[in-house]
């Protein structure tokens, strides 16, 4: 009888956490730059922060989202001059956020429909912090470890309960 090939079966992992749970544990300091700041400023600001994205708050009001993606595009492809060019000419607008209580799954589907890499996070309309792709792929490998070590532990009789 002959054997037949060994296929994996992806099993969905559906992550149920808020991404205010991502907030806890990363900090909600958020940088931004005013939509009549120069693109070179905001560049200048990234490099120091080490960001690749800064919210557009005009007072407190979120207007837009530049990142280092709009520059590439719409400024060095473009031939033009990030020292002339003001944020509002090329930053990302309206913003695709979401709220302290939307399921990481959820931000990861607002990711890959939006085509973007940065979400705010508002509690009602005020801004409270920003993830990215980054930290949200560094949540769902922290939760996928934590089952591995959960289920090993069990396995080996080491698991309390």
């Amino acid at each position: 009888m002959a054997r037949r090939p060994y296929h994996s079966v992806a099993i969905p992992v559906k992550l149920q956490d808020p991404v205010e749970v991502i907030l806890k544990e990363k900090g909600r300091e958020v940088y931004s730059i005013t939509s009549g700041g120069t693109v070179y400023e905001a560049l200048v600001m990234m490099e120091e922060r080490q960001v690749g994205a800064l919210l557009v708050m005009d007072d407190s009001e979120l207007v837009g989202i530049l990142s280092e993606r709009d520059y590439a595009r719409k400024v060095i492809l473009a031939g033009r001059s990030s020292k002339k060019m003001m944020v509002r000419e090329i930053m990302s607008s309206p913003v695709i956020s979401v709220q302290l209580k939307t399921t990481v799954d959820e931000c990861m589907q607002h990711m890959t429909d939006g085509r973007c890499r940065h979400l705010p996070v508002l509690e009602g309309d005020r801004v409270v912090g920003l993830v990215s792709l980054g930290d949200l792929v560094n949540w769902v490998m922290t939760k996928q470890d934590r089952r591995i070590n959960d289920l090993e532990g069990y396995i080996s009789g080491d698991y309390p309960g």
